[in-house]
């Protein structure tokens, strides 16, 4: 900052030396006393602009993140440091022998070299030495800014470059590394770190009359940051947003509850998964639900030559197919409405279709339903995944993935003990085929249609109270971002025809619901227990407090694929005796509805799971 200062302040003696001389030179020669009079008008001017510019707070710019606010304080300054310098220089002498021409001179000269030393700065450190110049929006909304300087730095320049004007106003910066405490990115000041956000709250809202919303980047959207800055906002009633980096300058959107994972997100390698879908035909079951969709979606992105999307859902299938269609409308696609129970109409479309990777994604979830509806999850995740992988091997499909659960392990409920079963299904049916089956187990998916997630933000939007089975329950989370790309990424990596691999995503440790709670209603602005209630309803029916990955004698074994792992069964997790017979048996059972004898046979083929009293 003392560079700086220093720079501006003997800038503005040269420039006052350079006028003069240019202005007597110009009119013939200098006055007598033009020794003195050059010393006192150059002092008078340089201490004139020490005072401006330190006063409006210039020497606290950081020029390599100049932009359009500092172009403009530099102005501010430099039109103060002329009312004050022509006052004190009329009370000396009233200008005699002091050309008034000499001022705009001075100006001039002087405003070259102070946006030039800033132009320098920034080519070196952007190569976008005109950005000073961007103008930014004044009726953006208040904000306040935590990252850390070059991420701040990055988001202000996006903003002020974007052709549609910067989405918020930002006040100013709180910074996470504490690197430039004191000073201002490009034009807005750095307010102080983390631990002043409600300080910095409080004094801004009553400057400015309303509570400014704080807008998170970068690393602040770690859940290291994450939880204190929803806990130090929610207390000040701020709203809390996120603040990206885009081509056309950032975008706020609202912050989102993958924010809140354990861990950040995985970013898996797309390599893989490019050289097994790129020109591949794929057919994806359940494609309109919430994991489904997302799969059509990442498929359509890598450029598959032939896509099926396959669903028991009409409205599901409407809403697929029209994002299909306004993503890509040259993409060839045949969007089919069926029920995987339905093995003719399931085996009519794959070969019809002939595609060469199937992915099964549809399946009942719900745990609640599906122990009131017990014959149902049955004759859909056993019988329409038995249904999926031998209408694969019957059109001689290469590779076939099938999406699990990891309420799979120890089951406990109706669902987790179908989806278990289902594994070993798939397992069994692709052994000697030429068929190289996946399998993926993962946790809940936060926004999807059985997640926690969307409940607890129609409860907050209606005021409350927000409903836990259980202060206790935990459960791992991910992004369906991050389980789209678990199951594809599980495609490319599986093992050779006639083998089925089982995979997991390293996803922490796991989340109380009752922590997500609380921080979804930050969220909002609001506080937990005072503005909005939280309530526990005990658990229901099947469900666990907690839930594993794996059983205890499965070990994992690295992939090469940072994050996911391959389970390797025991010896023990051998299928049951006559398992072909008795599945058959099971099937049938269930589509007569009968209810106790289906749950007897579910837990003889999946003997980790204990059916509740069904007399």
């Amino acid at each position: 900052m003392i560079i700086t200062l220093t720079f501006d302040v003997v800038s503005a003696m040269a420039a006052m030396v350079i006028a003069l001389t240019i202005r007597w030179v110009a009119t013939g020669g200098a006055p007598v006393d033009f020794v003195t009079t050059g010393l006192v008008a150059t002092s008078v001017f340089g201490l004139s602009a020490l005072f401006s510019f330190y006063q409006l707070g210039v020497h606290k710019q950081v020029w390599r993140h100049s932009g359009w606010p500092d172009a403009v304080r530099v102005v501010q300054a430099v039109g103060l440091t002329v009312l004050i310098f022509l006052p004190i220089l009329f009370l000396w002498n009233r200008l005699v022998g002091f050309p008034r021409s000499s001022i705009a001179i001075a100006i001039g000269v002087w405003l070259v070299f102070l946006f030039f030393g800033r132009m320098i700065a920034l080519f070196r450190s952007t190569r976008q030495p005109f950005q000073i110049f961007s103008a930014v929006r004044k009726d953006a909304p208040l904000t306040v800014l935590i990252a850390n300087a070059e991420q701040a730095a990055a988001v202000l320049k996006d903003m002020s470059a974007s052709s549609r004007g910067a989405p918020v106003r930002v006040l100013g910066v709180l910074e996470t590394d504490g690197a430039e405490p004191g000073r201002a990115i490009r034009g807005v000041p750095i307010l102080g770190d983390l631990d002043d956000l409600g300080k910095v709250l409080g004094l801004l809202s009553v400057r400015y009359g309303i509570m400014p919303w704080v807008a998170v980047t970068g690393e602040t959207r770690d859940r290291e940051f994450m939880s204190r800055i929803l806990a130090e906002a929610s207390a000040q009633g701020a709203k809390v947003m996120a603040l990206g980096r885009e081509r056309d300058g950032g975008r706020l959107k609202p912050v989102r509850p993958s924010d809140l994972l354990a861990r950040p997100p995985r970013v898996l390698d797309p390599l893989p998964v490019a050289n097994l879908l790129k020109d591949k035909r794929v057919f994806v079951t359940g494609a309109g639900g919430t994991i489904g969709s997302e799969l059509v979606m990442q498929c359509a992105k890598a450029r598959v030559s032939h896509l099926t999307a396959f669903d028991a859902s009409e409205y599901n299938l409407y809403s697929i197919d029209l994002k299909l269609r306004e993503y890509d409308p040259t993409l060839e696609t045949t969007i089919r409405l069926g029920d995987v129970r339905d093995r003719q109409r399931l085996v009519q479309a794959v070969e019809r279709d002939r595609p060469d990777v199937l992915i099964h994604a549809a399946a009942l979830k719900h745990v609640p339903l599906m122990e009131m509806n017990a014959c149902e999850a049955i004759l859909t995740n056993v019988g329409g995944a038995l249904n999926a992988v031998e209408a694969a091997i019957s059109a001689d499909v290469s590779r076939f993935v099938f999406i699990s659960t990891d309420k799979a392990v120890d089951p406990d409920n109706v669902m987790g003990a179908t989806k278990r079963l289902a594994e070993l299904v798939v397992k069994q049916k692709a052994r000697g085929t030429n068929l190289a089956a996946s399998m993926v187990r993962f946790g809940n998916v936060l926004g999807s249609s059985g997640s926690v997630v969307p409940l607890f933000e129609r409860q907050i939007a209606a005021g409350g109270p927000v409903t836990l089975t259980d202060d206790e329950v935990s459960r791992y989370f991910m992004s369906v971002e991050e389980a789209t790309s678990l199951v594809l990424q599980g495609a490319a990596n599986n093992g050779a025809p006639g083998e089925a691999s089982l995979f997991v995503l390293d996803m922490g440790e796991p989340i109380r619901i009752r922590a997500l709670a609380e921080a979804m209603i930050r969220m909002k602005g609001l506080l937990p227990n005072h503005d909005i209630k939280i309530q526990t309803t005990g658990l229901r029916p099947g469900e666990k407090l907690h839930e594993e990955l794996t059983y205890d004698d499965e070990r994992l074994q690295e992939t090469g694929v940072e994050g996911l792992r391959k389970v390797l069964p025991s010896a023990r997790q051998a299928e049951p005796y006559d398992f072909e017979r008795r599945l058959k048996t099971l099937l049938e059972v269930a589509a007569q509805r009968d209810r106790v004898n289906a749950l007897k046979l579910l837990s003889e083929l999946v003997p980790q799971y204990r059916p509740p009293n069904c007399g």
